[in-house]
C-alpha cells in the first residue's frame, strides 16, 4: 500500500517511501519526490537529530530536544511530535517501544557526505571521479541558524571531517602525480579553515610538485602575514623548512642573461 503524505492541514499525493530525501546542509529541507514538505519545527528537530545520530532512545530525545521543561512534559512533547509525523508522513520513522530512527529508505545528505569523507580517510581508498567534484565534500554548513548544543557540536565535527578528507584527498592525488587536482582539494580545505597549517602545507606541496616555486613562495608569504596578523605567531618550522628547501634548489634565470 502506498504512503499518504499530508500537509499540516491537507492531504497530499500517494507515493513510495523511496522518494524521501532529507537535506540538512545549507538548511533543513525535506523532499518527497518533486514535492518539498514543511513539517513543524518540532518535527524538523526530531528528524534532524535522528538523521545525524541514527538510533536514539526516547529518553535521550526528550531530554535533548526539550531541555527546558520537566521530564514528563518533554516525554509528552515527544509523543505529540511522533504522532504528528506519523500523520504527516507515516513511513519516515522506524518506531520501537524505547527507540526511534529514520526509516532506512530515507536518503540523508549528511550521511552521504560522512560516508564519502570517511572512505577518503582510509589508507586503501581509491580516488573516484566523484571525489574530484569537491562541492560534494562541502555542501554548505549543517543547519545554519540552529543553535541547539547538539547542532553546534555536530556542525564542528562535520567541518573537521570535511577538512581532514580534503587534505587526505590532496595528499593522495599528489602521490599519484595529479598535482593540479591535488591543489584544488588543498585550496578547498584552506577555504574551510584559513588558519589550519596542514591545509596550507598541502597547497605548498602541490605548487612545488608542479615546479611553481614562485606560486608557493607567494602563498607562503600570505600565510606568514595572516598568521602574524590574526594569531600573532609565525608559521611552524616544518612549513618554513619546506619553503627553505625549495628555495635552495630554485635557480631563477638572471634578467639580463647568464653572467
Amino acid at each position: 500500500m502506498g504512503l499518504r503524505v499530508r500537509g499540516e492541514d491537507s492531504v497530499g499525493a500517494v507515493a513510495t517511501p523511496r522518494q524521501f530525501r532529507l537535506r540538512l546542509l545549507s538548511g533543513f529541507r525535506l523532499e518527497f519526490g518533486e514535492v518539498v514538505l514543511h513539517p513543524s519545527p518540532g518535527c524538523q528537530r526530531l528528524l534532524a537529530y535522528l538523521a545525524v545520530h541514527g538510533v536514539a532512545s526516547r529518553a535521550v530525545l526528550a531530554g535533548v530536544l526539550w531541555p527546558d521543561v520537566s521530564e514528563e512534559h518533554a516525554h509528552g512533547s515527544l509523543r505529540t511530535t511522533i504522532w504528528r509525523l506519523r500523520r504527516y508522513a507515516g513511513d519516515l520513522l522506524d518506531i520501537g517501544r524505547q527507540q526511534l530512527s529514520l526509516a532506512r529508505s530515507v536518503w540523508v545528505d549528511v550521511q552521504a557526505l560522512t560516508a564519502r569523507a570517511r572512505r577518503l580517510l582510509r589508507p586503501d581508498a581509491v580516488v573516484t571521479r566523484e571525489d574530484l567534484e569537491l562541492s560534494g565534500l562541502h555542501g554548505g554548513e549543517l543547519l545554519p541558524g540552529w543553535y541547539d548544543d547538539w547542532v553546534l557540536f555536530e556542525r564542528e565535527r562535520l567541518r573537521q571531517l570535511r577538512i581532514h578528507a580534503l587534505e587526505s584527498l590532496s595528499r593522495r592525488l599528489l602521490r599519484e602525480r595529479r598535482a593540479a587536482e591535488a591543489l584544488d582539494a588543498a585550496l578547498e580545505a584552506v577555504r574551510l579553515e584559513p588558519l589550519r597549517e596542514s591545509g596550507h602545507r598541502c597547497v605548498l606541496a602541490a605548487h612545488l610538485a608542479e615546479g611553481n616555486v614562485v606560486e608557493a613562495l607567494r602563498h607562503y608569504e600570505v600565510v606568514r602575514l595572516q598568521f602574524a596578523a590574526e594569531l600573532g605567531v609565525a608559521p611552524s618550522r616544518a612549513l618554513t623548512t619546506l619553503m627553505a628547501n625549495a628555495l635552495r634548489s630554485y635557480r631563477p634565470a638572471h634578467p639580463h642573461g647568464t653572467r
